[in-house]
Parts: structure tokens; sequence; C-alpha cells
């Protein structure tokens, strides 16, 4: 992959290679750490082009004061090409502000790396787990896992373009109650692909019509040999089946928002090869798994709530408010049981674990966490993990509550919204917000034409660009970076928007927040949109000038490049962009 110094990069690099100075100088102590030291546009642009909080940081371990220290620091940065002034703001910042020229080279920069204009090195090669969806197998996607499944899919790519290895994984919960529920769901359908009027689906089992092909296929496979046969003779049958049908659902279902996992963990598997027992015994020998009694419920009176013997997991000394158990009294593995196990089990193959989980599982999330730092801290520096948590989606129509679907039975499936509005529509609006901000997806308002639309609003910024090059090729003009010195003021604004994708890019990689490349993606069609619209009032300024050539060529060249970082944000959000509208 090629790898380009971009224009943050280089003057941090120059702000190192200052501070290096000082040190040399006895001004600074010798190393001091910098890891806190930023450099990054100023909160309100009109202080300049670049800050650093360098002086305000490193002011107390040196032994002097954060203006005394900017000082020092502004002498050697005005020395570095390219910085034409190095002011001090307030009690220690420093605002940089540079010559075109640097913002020119950074323009080469976009054209020479392209498509990877963007990508890092940042992660080194680490490889981080992407868990997401994880979905019960137990009928197709809806939309209440759609928002999870691309945010968690935007991260995997995001993490990939900071230079980590990841793996997509979904873990298949197949070994709990809802599976045989599925199994006796199925031979329903089963005996009524036989002939049988099963006549409406009894309460409990589930109701939606996409188990009726599974049935179909059953029926094939085993004409009428279980159709009175005893539950015991089927169900293990039945449900492996049914497992097997639904998850060959899920996978079309995510196919059509371009997700496609690496890794499907079974949960049934994993309790065949007594993976939980492993994790109970290690824990036991850590003194972090006991045999005890829970707390009887508090605020109620339950009747015949008994105290019962359970091991215990010590999830309090990790900062949970009490120690959860890893066994129900059946002898059962609860649902932390057998997650504490599949995580320990992840853990082994990958350098950091996120788990992109529903809201509704809010209250588990102390104890996972709490479990997978005992569990891979044992042994040394404990497994990065994070979970992160994403709100549900309201699904609107005019206004009004969107209906249910039929084939479902009781929900709207992920099919039916990629069909109605497509899959980038879907996909970019899922990250127009906050994963944890409650979401309205409106179908009127995601395909309406107008800037309240994020979606429309930056592939409408691509396909003006496209437009305009097009328009330049039938006009003999082709863009070109003969003449950038002409570019003026206001593109100068459009490319310091654009020059802050690299960084942008790794921050966003840096907090696990895919969301800040939508949010960055408008702004940038915005600074685009309004240069485009200076054009309206004054001729002068549009992208093709037709008699002045090489203003023309110059611009095609900054708007090339705008295009260029549209399609790299929307890749990684695994969006395509539009060549017209």
């Amino acid at each position: 992959m090629p790898m380009t110094k971009t224009l943050y990069a280089a003057y941090a690099g120059h702000l190192s290679a200052a501070l290096d100075a000082l040190e040399q100088a006895g001004v600074l102590p010798a190393g001091l750490p910098r890891t806190n030291v930023t450099v990054e546009p100023p909160r309100d642009t009109s202080h300049g082009d670049l800050a650093t909080n360098a002086a305000m940081v490193l002011a107390k371990g040196s032994g002097t004061n954060p203006r005394a220290l900017a000082e020092a620091l502004v002498a050697e940065l005005v020395k570095v090409p390219g910085i034409t002034s190095a002011e001090i703001a307030g009690p220690g910042f420093i605002n940089l502000r540079l010559a075109d020229g640097a913002w020119i080279d950074e323009l080469r920069a976009i054209a020479a790396l392209g498509a990877d204009y963007g990508r890092s090195n940042l992660g080194g090669g680490s490889t981080v787990n992407v868990e997401y969806v994880s979905a019960n197998p137990t009928g197709p996607m809806h939309m209440g896992h759609c928002r999870g499944a691309v945010v968690g899919d935007a991260l995997a790519t995001l993490l990939e373009w900071s230079g980590h290895k990841v793996i997509r994984e979904y873990y298949v919960n197949d070994a709990g109650a809802q599976v045989d529920v599925l199994a006796r769901s199925a031979h329903v359908r089963y005996r009524e692909a036989l002939g049988e009027t099963v006549g409406e689906i009894p309460e409990g089992l589930y109701p939606g019509e996409y188990l009726i092909p599974a049935g179909l296929a059953l029926a094939a496979e085993f004409g009428d040999k279980y159709a009175a046969a005893p539950e015991s003779e089927w169900l293990v049958l039945f449900r492996t089946r049914a497992v097997a049908a639904m998850l060959a659902m899920i996978k079309d279902d995510l196919a059509l928002l371009g997700i496609h996992h690496d890794l499907f963990s079974s949960e049934a598997e994993l309790q065949a090869a007594r993976k939980p027992e492993e994790a109970e015994k290690w824990l036991r020998a850590q003194d972090l798994v006991y045999d005890g009694q829970l707390e009887a419920p508090k605020g109620k009176t339950i009747e015949d709530w008994e105290p019962v013997e359970l091991p215990l997991f010590r999830s309090t000394k990790f900062g949970d408010d009490q120690d959860r158990p890893i066994k129900k009294s059946s002898g059962e593995w609860t649902y932390f049981g057998a997650d504490l196990a599949y995580h320990f089990q992840k853990a082994q193959s990958a350098d950091a674990l996120v788990d992109i989980w529903g809201a509704d599982h809010a209250g588990t999330v102390k104890r996972i966490k709490a479990a997978v730092a005992a569990m891979t801290g044992a042994k040394g520096k404990p497994t990065p993990f994070e979970v992160k948590l994403v709100q549900m989606v309201q699904l609107m129509k005019g206004g009004q509550p969107f209906k249910m679907s039929k084939r479902s039975g009781n929900f709207v499936t992920l099919a039916d919204v990629v069909e109605m509005v497509g899959k980038d529509v879907v996909r970019f609006t899922m990250l127009t917000r906050k994963p944890d901000a409650q979401m309205d997806f409106d179908f009127d308002k995601v395909v309406e034409a107008s800037k309240d639309n994020p979606v429309f609003y930056v592939q409408y910024a691509h396909a003006r660009i496209r437009s305009n090059l097009r328009k330049g090729a039938e006009a003999g003009i082709a863009p070109s970076d003969e003449h950038l010195d002409l570019l003026g003021a206001e593109e100068m604004e459009l490319l310091k928007v654009a020059a802050q994708f690299p960084r942008l890019v790794e921050s966003a990689a840096v907090a696990r927040e895919p969301h800040r490349i939508a949010f960055y993606l408008y702004d940038l069609a915005g600074a685009f949109h309004s240069f485009y619209n200076v054009g309206n009032d004054r001729p002068e300024k549009r992208f093709i000038v037709i008699q002045d050539q090489a203003v023309t060529s110059a611009r095609l060249f900054l708007a090339a490049q705008i295009g260029q970082l549209v399609r790299n944000g929307l890749a990684i959000l695994g969006v395509e962009a539009v060549e017209e509208m």
C-alpha cells in the first residue's frame, strides 16, 4: 500500500523536530512523554490553519510556564518552511498559518495516492475482532438488526484503513431455548408441507411465512417419517436443519447490504467442545469463581423465591455491582457463562475485541468486560475490549409508524427496506447519527432531494463533480496541476477541509466511531457546494471558465480530488458514489 506523509502528519513531524531542538538546547528535559501533544485545526478557523497544545502539555514537566515554553517553541517553528506565522493564544496554545504552497502540495498528494489517500499504518498490523449483528438464528434480518450491522461493518473497514487486520465475526446463539422453539415451528411447517391443515400457528411459536421453505425442504428430505413422531425423535435434527436454513437466509439478507462476515462462531459448538467448563475451571483456579447464593431481588417480594447455591463470577472485583452466576440452577449455562467462554476464545486470536450490541443489552456490559479483563489479564496486560451500544431505529413513512411485514409475521425485514430505498441509502442513513442516539428512519425523508438529507447532499456533490469533469472534457480541458498557483482564497478554504480526511480517519478509528466519516463527508460536501454556488453570482468563480483554460484546469484538478475523497469516505461506509443524479 503506498504511504505518503500527509499534511497534518508532516507538521506533527516538524513540531517534533522543534521539540527535539529545545531538548538539545536544554529548554526541555529529555524524555518528556509527548503522547498528548496534538496538531489539529483550530476551533476557530480565523485563528490560523493549525494549532498545537505542546506548550500546555509539556510546561509542567519542563519546570516552566506554558507561555514561556510557547515563546521558545514559536522561535523554532517559524524556521520551518511552509509556516508563515506562529502566534501564541491564551495561556499557551500556538496557532500556525501555512503558505498556500503547503496546501497545494497536499492536493497533489491526494492525486498521487488516489484511492489510498486516508489509509495509514496506525494499527501496525494488530488484529481486531469486530463482532456485530449476532442475531438469534430464528428468522430473517429485521430493521432492529440493521443499524448494528452497518455500524459494525463500517467500523471493520475503518479499522482496516487504519492499518489493522480485522476479523469480522458473527456469534450464532444456537444453544438456547429459542432454537428449540424454532425447531417446533419448523415442524409445524413440515406437517403443513405434507398436506396437513395446521390452521393458525400455535402461540409461542414463530408465525412468519419465512419458515414455509424450511418445512418444504424437510418434507422433501424425510417424507412423513416425523409427522406423528414424538418430539424427542426429531427435535435435535429439525433444530440443526432449521438453524442452517435461517443462517443461509441471514447471510443472504446481510449480502443485500454488502455485509459478509469472516467467521460464524456457534454457541452450540462452543458448548459441545466444553469451552465453558474449561473457563470455569480456569477461573476457579484464579479464585474468580466460587459457589455462593444470589441476594434476594430488591424492592419486591417473590413468594416462591428460594436461595440456591450457584457458581458465581467475582465481577464486583472489576466494577460490577454484584457477582454474577455462570450457571442456572438447572445446570445449564447462563448467557453470561457461555459468553464468558466465547470471549476468552476470541481473545486467543486477536489483539483487541469490539462488540456491537443493541442498547437493550446495556445491563450486561459491566459483567462481560469484567470477565474479559479477568481472563485475559491473568498472564499480563488484559486484551482491550469495548462494547458499542446501538439504539433501535423507529421506522416512519409520511410521519407515521411504518406497517408490519407479512413475510415476517411481526416485524419489518431488512430485505423489505433495501428493496424500497436501496443499499446505499440504508447504509449511509444508519451512520448519520451517533449509534447510541435514537433514530427515526423516514422512508420519505431518506430519498428527499434536499440539503437536509445527508445521503443526497453527499452524493449530489460527487455527481456535480463528475458532471463538471465531463463538461470540461467536452470543452477539451483536462484537470491539471500545472497552474495550481492560480487557485484563490475560496479554493484554499475547500482544500483545507479536504486535507483533514487522513487525520479524521485515524481519530475515528481510535474512537471506534465510523459515523465521524459520514459527518465529515457532509461537511466536505457542504464546503464544495458553497464554493460551487459562488459561481452562480460570480461567473469567474465557476469551475469551468472557457476563456481561461489555465484556471479551469486547476479547478477541475481540485474538483477531481474532492471527488476522490468523497469516494474514499463512502468506501469506508460501504456506499457507492453516483456518477449522475
